[in-house]
This record gives structure tokens, sequence and C-alpha cells, in this order.
């Protein structure tokens, strides 16, 4: 296990824009470079994170394996919380095409959460990372997980929703990722699911980008800098759902999913 601080260089700049950024990150990873030290550029590679539901549906963790596993392919470093459901279907697409992926845990990497997902846990450790800003021995407490949430978006270049109800850490994933400026993706699901109510909602609200391929998103992320600033298009036209004048509604009366 290693620990970095905010002052050191191997620090994932991206984060320093959060409004409450770690000030410290404790990783386990195996990677290594040719002079055998510690790799930790996988944080600041071109990633996205992934996330939605614990409670998934079939349709739901196949489509989160395959995104996965096809932007892995692309590139892409996978990111998400390691918790059941969306998150470990995430991070199995990307390991299974032998793809990096960054667990970002609520509790210290000595006593990842859930005890479940050990066998995971190992496998992204050999092929990326995971990562807390709690030392080791510190339990996975329920607001620790809010917390954790922002991490995922700070160090992805997008964020990615597969299923989410309303009231849900996706949710709060997506929006912590708006305040960074930095494009939020999501996968539509049958208007009969609650579990994709909070997703089609994101949608309809245009906080997300609608997506049904890989392309559409390195596409939208593409326009993007590894910073989370807007560029623009080749048109030389910005999005105006991808700016700031469209906070005020995700935050205000608009899109009340806290």
């Amino acid at each position: 296990m290693r620990r970095i601080l905010a002052s050191d260089q191997e620090w994932p700049q991206q984060l320093n824009q959060l409004d409450v950024p770690p000030t410290q990150l404790f990783i386990e990873s195996n990677e290594s470079n040719e002079s055998n030290e510690s790799d930790f550029s996988v944080l600041t590679s071109k990633s996205i994170a992934i996330v939605g539901s614990r409670n998934a549906t079939p349709y739901g963790l196949r489509v989160a394996t395959e995104f996965a596993a096809a932007l892995a392919e692309s590139g892409y470093t996978i990111i998400s919380g390691g918790a059941f459901g969306i998150d470990a279907a995430a991070h199995r697409g990307a390991l299974s095409v032998g793809g990096k992926t960054v667990v970002v845990l609520a509790g210290g990497v000595d006593c990842p959460y859930p005890m479940a997902h050990s066998n995971l846990f190992i496998d992204a450790s050999k092929n990326g990372a995971l990562i807390s800003e709690h030392p080791a021995g510190t339990p996975s407490r329920k607001h620790n997980f809010l917390e954790r949430n922002r991490i995922i978006a700070g160090l992805a270049f997008g964020t990615l929703i597969v299923e989410a109800a309303f009231k849900s850490g996706a949710i709060r994933t997506a929006l912590d990722t708006v305040k960074l400026l930095r494009p939020v993706m999501a996968i539509p699901g049958p208007i009969s699911s609650p579990l994709s109510a909070g997703v089609n909602r994101l949608i309809a609200e245009r906080v997300a980008e609608l997506v049904t391929s890989v392309w559409q998103i390195e596409e939208i992320v593409g326009s993007y800098g590894q910073t989370g600033q807007l560029m623009l298009g080749a048109d030389g036209m910005i999005n105006p759902c991808q700016t700031q004048s469209n906070q005020p509604q995700i935050f205000g009366q608009g899109l009340s999913l806290l």
C-alpha cells in the first residue's frame, strides 16, 4: 500500500477541481513501470466512471459489462465503486479484456467492502488500483459512500449511468460530475422499471446525454479536455446543455433527486 499527497508528483490533478478535494490517497496496486517502481499513471489516464444500481437487472448488468469491456479495449480506464450490481459488472467487463480498472473504496484499502468481492478486488489491484482517501483500518461507514462518490466523479473524464432509481448514489455521482463541468451520459431503460426511473429523468432533464454506443461516449468525452473544461466542437459551437448555465435547473426545482 502506498500513500500519496496532493503535493506529490503522482497526484491526479483532476481531483483538485472538486469542491472538497481529498488531501491524500491510499493506493493498493501491483502496477509497476520499467524501473519496477510503483506506477500510478492509471489514476491520470483517460477514464470513464460507470456507476448504477446495486440491485441491477440482467439488462443493466449486461449493458455495464459490454460497455466497460468496449471502452477498456479503446484504452479507457474504468472507474467505479466496487459495489454489487453495476459497479462490479463494470470492473469485470474491463478486466475481461485485459483492461485497467480503478476501485474507489469507502473504507481502507486493507479491508475493501463488500468482502464477497475479494477476488474482484485482487484482480483490480493487479490490473489497476484500489484507492481510498481513508487510512488502513477505516470501516466502510454509510456516510463514507457518498463522500466516495465525489472521488469517482473527480477522477473520471466523464460518467456513464447504467440503471439508477430516483434516489441513489449513482444520481449523486452524476450531479458531482455536472458540478465539474464534465459530461454525464446515460443508458436509457424501460419506462416500466423503477431502476431506470432516475436514469430516464436525467436524460429528460437534459442533465445527461442519451447514449446507446461506445463511439457516442468517445465523441462526447473527446469534446472535453482532461481537466473537465468544455472544448469547442468542429463547428465552433458549444452544446448549451453541457454548460454551467444549465446548473440552476439541475440543482433547483428541475431535478430534486437527493
